[in-house]
């Protein structure tokens, strides 16, 4: 299992939106080869105030680093970077759809490898 690692300064996240993207119903993944190239895996996490207030984005954010827990740690991804992007209907779409989206974005970036 590859080390998870959270991005938190501003040019990680604009790094990775200059890089490849997947669009699903619950979330947006965008994802870029690591600046440091290394096993592990960067993931950071956004909701814009388009999603809603306070408590809908920072619910939307629980339930996706729940699903990248649950998921992320078994894909084959190491010496990538992933920023999932909350939408509005993240807070309120069924688990199993969000699961779906994440694991078809993995899918996805597994198969694009740089």
């Amino acid at each position: 299992m590859a080390a998870i690692v959270v991005l938190q300064k501003r040019p990680d996240f604009l790094r990775v939106a200059k890089g490849r993207r997947w669009h699903g119903a619950g979330m947006v993944v965008q994802f870029a080869a690591r600046a440091v190239p290394d096993q592990s895996i960067g993931v950071g996490f956004t909701a814009s105030r388009k999603v809603g207030g306070a408590v809908v984005r920072n619910r939307s954010k629980r339930r996706l680093r729940a699903i990248v827990r649950e998921l992320v740690p078994q894909a084959k991804i190491e010496g990538t970077d992933i920023v999932l992007i909350a939408r509005p209907q993240t807070a309120t779409l069924p688990f199993t759809m969000l699961r779906n989206d994440l694991s078809a974005a993995l899918a996805k970036i597994e198969g694009s490898r740089w």
